[in-house]
Order: structure tokens, then sequence, then C-alpha cells
């Protein structure tokens, strides 16, 4: 199970790009991950300030 992102929550500040090892994080209005390459390592949860990352 991939990690996702809450669209209520982002702020689309970036910190979570940065942070992904295998770049599965899109930037947009709200950012996406895409399930097929996140590794479920919780780099992004980890630095998310707004706790909108999760499983």
């Amino acid at each position: 199970m991939a990690y996702k992102i809450d669209p209520e929550k982002c702020v689309a500040c970036g910190s979570c790009i940065g942070e992904c090892p295998v770049e599965a994080i899109s930037a947009g209005d709200v950012y996406v991950i895409d399930a097929d390459t996140c590794i479920e390592c919780g780099a992004c949860a980890e630095v998310c300030p707004n706790e909108a990352i999760s499983l």
C-alpha cells in the first residue's frame, strides 16, 4: 500500500518532493504520489509540516 496525500491538508509547500528517493511525487495544486512508484519508505510523511501524507 503506497503513501497518499490528503488534498485537503496539502498546501503544495514542496517539502516532500525532495525527500522521495524514487521521485514518486508529482507537483500541482496539491501533490500526488504515484502508487506504482512509491516504495513506502515514509520519508515524505516525516517531513510534511501539515501531516498530509499517510499510508
